[in-house]
């Protein structure tokens, strides 16, 4: 039997992947051993849905970017979201502007946690590239995202990374709308 790479192979490839990915994020080392992050995988309707939203804030506000990218959200097969919520460490380290964590406002994420999204983010990307997947971190998907409530409203930051394998590159040389 002779089998052809086809889309429909490559979309279902991607999406197992993507799924593996999600446990790397998952696994990424936390400060403290605390896990602050909110993770999950978008595809079909759901991809779509986070798109419409990029154009719209993209209007809005006279950010063409968002409407690039936008674009290339709805080329890419699956689109994985990253966030963190605001609950503090209780460090009382300083690094978030506030000598004691009880000070902090509470829509503030702990320092702590961003760098923990920091560093799922880079571990996703990472090991996407070792599947020779093309990726691209983009706070403009997370900032629909977010507009879209796919996460709780605990969930302050999120970032996304869309996942494509195509004969060439979807996220270089994009042309600014």
């Amino acid at each position: 039997m002779i089998t052809f790479l086809n889309k429909e192979q490559i979309d279902n490839t991607i999406e197992i992947i993507a799924q593996q990915l999600l446990l790397v994020a998952h696994t990424a080392p936390k400060g403290k051993g605390i896990d602050t992050l909110s993770i999950c995988m978008l595809d079909g309707e759901d991809k779509n849905k986070l798109a419409t939203e990029m154009e719209k804030i993209a209007n809005a506000q006279d950010l063409d970017f968002f409407a690039r990218d936008a674009e290339n959200i709805r080329t890419s097969s699956t689109v994985i979201l990253l966030g963190t919520n605001s609950s503090v460490r209780g460090l009382n380290c300083g690094y978030c502007g506030h000598q004691l964590c009880s000070s902090k406002p509470k829509n503030q994420p702990c320092t702590f946690n961003t760098i923990d999204l920091g560093i799922a983010i880079g571990a996703v990307a990472s090991a996407a590239i070792n599947y020779k997947l093309d990726n691209r971190i983009m706070f403009s998907a997370g900032r629909a995202a977010k507009e879209l409530n796919f996460f709780d409203e605990n969930t302050q930051i999120i970032f996304a990374i869309p996942l494509s394998a195509s004969a060439k590159n979807i996220f270089f040389d994009r042309i600014k709308k």
